[in-house]
C-alpha cells in the first residue's frame, strides 16, 4: 500500500498528462476553438462510439454545413431542421442531433454576444452535482459524462466520469486499501476524482488524462494523437487526411 500520491505518479510516468489536459485547457482542439464544432464533437460522443467515429460525424457535419456557410454561429446552428436532410446524413442518430440543436439553442440565447464567450461561461458556471437541473443537462441524452466533456472541451478544469476514469479509480482504491474512493454512480466517481485532486499534485483533468492514457487501446489512443497533428478542420482543410 502507499499514498495516494505514490499510486498515481506510478500511472502517470510516461504518460504525457500535461500536454493532453493542456489541449483540452486551452481549447487547442483538431477542430479548432469553434464553438459550432467542439459541440458537434460532443453530441457526436453521445452514444458512446469510439474516435473514428466521432471524427467522420464531425468531418461530415464540418463539409456540409460549416465550410459552406449554413452555419456560422450557435444561433444559426439551433435553427436548423431537426430532419434535414444533410443533417441526418452528417449525424445519424437522433440522440446525436437533439443533443446538438437542443445545446446550441441553449447556449445561442445566453445574454454574452459571443458564442465562444457562451459557451465558456455556461461550462464554468455549470453545477455537475446538478447536472439535471442545468438546461443542457436536462436535454435528454446528456448524462453526466457528457456534460463533463463538454465542460472540458470549453476549457474547464474537470473530470468526466467514463469507464477509464472508474477502472483507474478502482485500480487506486485497490493499492490504497480502505479509502473514500467510490464508482459507484456517475457523480461519485467525480467526486473521487476531486478527493485525488486535492491530497496529490494532479488536477482533475490531468487525472482524467491519466485514465484515458491507460485504459483505451494504443490504435484508438494513436488515432487521437494523429488527428490532432493533423489539425485538418482546424486549420481549414478539411477531412481526410491521415498520417
Amino acid at each position: 500500500m502507499g499514498t495516494a500520491q505514490a499510486v498515481l505518479d506510478r500511472y502517470a510516468d510516461d504518460t504525457p498528462y500535461e500536454t493532453l489536459s493542456k489541449r483540452f485547457l486551452e481549447s487547442d482542439r483538431w477542430t479548432g476553438d469553434d464553438p459550432v464544432l467542439l459541440l458537434a464533437e460532443a453530441a457526436a460522443a453521445t452514444t458512446g462510439q469510439r474516435f473514428g467515429g466521432i471524427r467522420s460525424t464531425v468531418e461530415r457535419f464540418h463539409d456540409a454545413f460549416v465550410s459552406t456557410g449554413r452555419v456560422d454561429s450557435l444561433a444559426s446552428l439551433a435553427a436548423l431542421d431537426f430532419e434535414d436532410d444533410a443533417l441526418v446524413a452528417a449525424f445519424g442518430a437522433r440522440r446525436k442531433r437533439r443533443v446538438l440543436l437542443e445545446a446550441a439553442s441553449i447556449l445561442a440565447s445566453r445574454p454574452e454576444a459571443a458564442d465562444r464567450t457562451a459557451l465558456r461561461a455556461w461550462a464554468a458556471e455549470a453545477d455537475h452535482y446538478r447536472y439535471a437541473e442545468d438546461p443542457i443537462g436536462a436535454i435528454s441524452g446528456v448524462g453526466p459524462a457528457t456534460f463533463q466533456y463538454l465542460r472540458q472541451l470549453a476549457g474547464v478544469d474537470a473530470v468526466k466520469p467514463d469507464p477509464q476514469v472508474r477502472r483507474l479509480i478502482t485500480a487506486i482504491d485497490a493499492a490504497l486499501g480502505p479509502s473514500p474512493l467510490d464508482t459507484s454512480t456517475p457523480l461519485r466517481t467525480i467526486a473521487s476524482c476531486e478527493w485525488l485532486s486535492l491530497t496529490t499534485a494532479y488536477r482533475p483533468l490531468e487525472i482524467d488524462r491519466i485514465a484515458w492514457w491507460t485504459f483505451t487501446d494504443a490504435d484508438e489512443r494513436e488515432a487521437v494523437v494523429a488527428t490532432h497533428r493533423d489539425r485538418s478542420l482546424a486549420d481549414g482543410t478539411g477531412g481526410g487526411r491521415e498520417d
